[in-house]
């Protein structure tokens, strides 16, 4: 068998392994599929607004734009975190949508395209990841929401993460392993930083291979948390944001777009 027929159906074969059971290429806006997210948490500098208040969120020639904005003048929040606790007024605002009581999936895998509009600056945090549906976090809109992060129900997988304030080139992938207690999750023993152009497309995906879970760029895996799979074995929802995690200033706006987000089931 020549190289190109060996390849061609090691493709085949993946191609039959999945089908997809939710995709979104962001013609619209689709509010069968997401919600805006308002919530404090990191002690984040910025406050998340709705409805693509101040261009934080926006649907324009095919793609999906999630923005932190710096206003000339700070507002008034009316975000709250989980605790009850009012975020203070701010200059900085951004944009947050979930699929959470939307469309939600057990294992399988996630993949989303996007891009930066630049990286490598000081604050500058946007992300793509899953969590556990009945995370006790706004919006809380069933019975059973009602599980601290990051304790089973309310697990956390990042599928992209950057961090300006280390990295120019880099995002960070993996799952945060629970402490076994709320509110207390070990961030780092299980992620692995992989250098890309941020600013050009790319894919970034998870999926569960059995026992593991499986990260991959461009259909490529970079990284593997071994026999963790079955620890998110638990309804999970989207989330893509854009953070602005420091008091670092900032001029103009963030930006991360996405061009498509869907699910895939095996077959």
């Amino acid at each position: 068998m020549s190289c190109t027929q060996e390849k061609g159906n090691n493709l085949q074969t993946e191609e039959r392994l999945w089908s997809i059971d939710f995709f979104d290429d962001f013609d619209a806006f689709d509010d069968a599929n997401w919600q805006d997210q308002r919530i404090w948490v990191n002690n984040e500098s910025h406050a998340y607004v709705t409805d693509g208040k101040y261009n934080t969120r926006e649907v324009s020639d095919g793609s999906l734009k999630i923005r932190v904005v710096k206003l000339d003048t700070p507002i008034v929040s009316d975000t709250y975190d989980k605790f009850g606790n009012l975020h203070p007024a701010t200059a900085y605002v951004a944009g947050r949508i979930c699929s959470k009581n939307r469309k939600e999936f057990v294992k399988g895998k996630w993949t989303a395209r996007l891009k930066l509009h630049s990286s490598g600056q000081p604050s500058q945090f946007p992300a793509w990841w899953i969590l556990g549906a009945q995370n006790n976090e706004s919006p809380i809109q069933e019975e059973n929401e009602n599980v601290c992060w990051p304790l089973y129900g309310s697990g956390e997988i990042d599928i992209f993460e950057h961090h300006g304030d280390y990295t120019a080139k880099e995002f960070t992938t993996g799952a945060i392993v629970s402490l076994d207690s709320c509110d207390k999750g070990d961030w780092w023993s299980a992620r692995k930083n992989i250098a890309t152009t941020l600013t050009e497309y790319h894919e970034y995906s998870v999926e569960w291979d059995d026992a593991d879970l499986v990260y991959r760029l461009d259909g490529t895996e970079i990284h593997r948390n071994i026999g963790m799979g079955d620890t998110y074995s638990e309804p999970m929802f989207a989330i893509l944001n854009y953070a602005k995690i420091t008091d670092s200033d900032m001029t103009g706006s963030w930006t991360m777009e996405v061009d498509w987000v869907k699910h895939e089931k095996r077959n």
